[in-house]
C-alpha cells in the first residue's frame, strides 16, 4: 500500500492512541509495549504460532532443528490461538502486562497496526546486523510489511487466492480441463454445466464472511473493475463495485455458488464443484480430498488476486540481545530450506528466490503443478489489497459482515453496501485523515 499522503512521525504517534478503538481483524492494543522478557526461565526463545496449515508437527521439526543447531539459545514453540486474530488477541494480552513472546506471526491485517503502535520492532538495523540477506526474500512479499522505509516482518506463511476445480466435473462437463474461467462471466456460463454433472449441488463454495469471504471478494471487485477502497476514499459504492456485489448475491441465489462455513470441507466431499481458497489449504486438501483436483488463477481481468497470510514480527519490548536472537531464529525458519520444506507440506508460496532453484523444489513444482498456480499467480496476477480490508480499523470484518448480509441475509446490495462505505468513511476520516499531511 502507497501512501498518496505520508504519515510523519508525530502522526505515527498520535495513530498509535487512536487504534485501540479496533476490536475485530484489526484489533490491537494501544500504548507502548512494555511486559516481560519474552524468555522463560531458562532463558528460552518463545516463537508464538497458531500453525498455518495446520502443520504443528512440521513447526516443532523446524525449532528442533533450531534447537540442535543452537543449544545456548533453545526456543519452544507456543500455541498462541486457533487463527491469526486469538493469536492478536493474545498479544495484546501480553502487551497489557505478561511477559512478552519473542517471534509471532502477524497477519496481513494484524502486522499494520502493531507496526503504528510501535508494538512491533522494525528489522532493517537487525538485519544489517546479523548478515541476513533480505534480497532472497521475494520482493513483493516482502514489500507488503513495510513502513516509512522500514520493514516489520519477514515472509513466513504467505499465500494468495487460488480456484480449485474438481478435474472429472469439469471433463464430465465438456470444460477445459486445464485451466479455470478467465472472467466470472464466464464462470456463470460454466457453472449451470458444473451443476448438472454433480446432481445440482453449487458450482463454487465460497467462506462466509467470518472465514475471510471479504479477502476473497477483493479478488472479484478488482475484476470488475472497482475497488473497496482508493488510497482513503472508500469505494463501497462505485458503479462497479456494486456491480461486483450484485453478481456475488445473484450466483448464490441461483445456486451456483454457496456461502460454507466449512468451504474446504464442503468441496472435499464433493458438495461443490469448486472452491474459492487460499493457497494455505492446498496440503489440507491434497490429504482430504477423494478426488482428482486442479488449481487456477482467480478470474479477470487482471490483477484479480490479493495476496495474504502472515509474516513473522518481533515484539519492540524485549531486550536487545532478545533481539539479537529472534532475527536469527526469524531467519532460520523462513530460510531457503525451511521454506520449502514448509510449503511443500501445506500449500503456501516459497519466500526465498533461491528456493524455487533447490533440485528438491523444481521436482516437487514438475510433479505438483497445482502448487506452481500459485507461483505463477503471484507474478502475474497479484496486487497489495486495499486500505479499506487491511488498515482501517476493523476493516475485514466489516467487510465481512456486510457480504454475509447480501448473500445469506439476501439483503439490498445497495443499501448494504451504502452503509458499509459510510461507516468505513468515518472510521477514515476520524482515525486517520487528520493523521495526513
Amino acid at each position: 500500500m502507497s501512501f498518496t499522503k505520508p504519515l510523519d512521525r508525530r502522526s505515527l504517534l498520535a495513530f498509535a492512541g487512536l487504534s485501540v478503538a479496533a476490536t475485530s481483524l484489526t484489533a490491537c492494543a494501544g500504548g507502548t509495549s512494555g511486559g516481560g522478557s519474552g524468555q522463560e526461565g531458562d532463558g528460552t526463545l518463545q516463537f508464538w504460532s497458531n500453525h498455518p496449515g495446520g502443520k504443528k508437527e512440521l513447526e516443532e521439526e523446524m525449532v528442533k532443528a533450531w534447537n540442535k543447531a543452537n543449544p545456548d539459545t533453545p526456543a519452544k514453540l507456543i500455541t498462541a490461538g486457533a487463527d491469526y486474530e486469538e493469536l492478536g488477541q493474545k498479544f495484546n494480552a501480553a502487551l497489557s502486562g505478561g511477559d512478552l513472546p519473542d517471534v509471532i506471526l502477524a497477519s496481513d491485517v494484524t502486522w499494520f497496526n502493531f507496526a503504528l503502535n510501535e508494538q512491533t520492532e522494525p528489522l532493517d538495523d537487525l538485519w544489517k546486523e546479523a548478515g541476513v540477506k533480505t534480497d532472497d526474500y521475494v520482493d513483493s512479499l516482502l514489500k507488503d510489511y513495510e513502513l516509512e522505509g522500514k520493514h516489520y516482518g519477514m515472509p513466513y506463511c504467505r499465500s494468495t487466492c487460488l480456484m480449485y476445480f474438481n478435474s472429472e466435473h469439469l471433463e464430465k462437463a465438456g470444460l477445459p480441463t486445464d485451466r479455470g474461467p478467465e472472467t466470472w462471466e464466464e464462470f456463470e456460463e460454466w457453472a449451470p454445466k458444473l451443476k448438472k454433472v454433480n446432481g445440482g449441488k453449487p458450482a463454487l463454495a465460497l467462506p462466509s464472511g467470518t472465514d475471510y469471504l471479504d479477502w476473497y471478494f477483493q479478488g472479484m471487485v478488482w475484476a470488475f473493475g472497482g475497488a473497496l477502497s482508493e488510497d482513503w476514499k472508500a469505494t463501497f459504492t462505485k458503479k462497479e463495485t456494486l456491480e461486483a456485489g450484485k453478481f456475488l448475491q445473484k450466483q448464490v441465489e441461483e445456486g451456483n455458488i454457496s456461502i460454507e462455513k466449512d468451504a474446504s470441507n464442503v468441496f472435499g466431499l464433493g458438495n461443490a464443484s469448486g472452491l474459492l481458497q487460499s493457497t494455505g489449504s492446498l496440503g489440507g486438501l491434497q490429504e482430504a480430498a477423494k478426488f482428482d483436483f486442479m488449481t487456477a488463477f482467480l478470474p479477470g481481468p487482471g490483477p484479480s488476486c490479493p495476496t495474504g497470510g502472515a509474516g513473522m514480527a518481533m515484539p519492540s519490548g524485549i531486550s536487545d540481545e532478545r533481539k539479537k536472537t529472534a532475527v536469527k531464529f526469524m531467519e532460520f525458519m523462513t530460510n531457503a530450506e525451511n521454506t520449502v520444506k514448509f510449503t511443500q507440506a501445506t500449500g503456501y508460496m516459497p519466500v526465498r528466490k533461491s528456493a524455487l532453484e533447490l533440485p528438491e523444489e523444481q521436482k516437487y513444482l514438475e510433479e505438483n503443478p497445482n502448487a506452481k498456480t500459485a507461483i505463477d499467480q503471484l507474478e502475474e496476477n497479484t496486487k497489495s489489497q486495499d486500505a479499506a480490508r487491511v488498515f482501517v480499523p476493523g476493516g475485514g470484518s466489516r467487510i465481512g459482515g456486510a457480504l454475509d448480509r447480501i448473500t445469506t441475509g439476501g439483503e439490498d446490495v445497495e443499501k448494504v453496501f451504502k452503509e458499509l462505505n459510510e461507516e468505513t468513511q468515518r472510521k477514515i476520516d476520524s482515525d486517520i485523515t487528520p493523521l495526513l499531511k
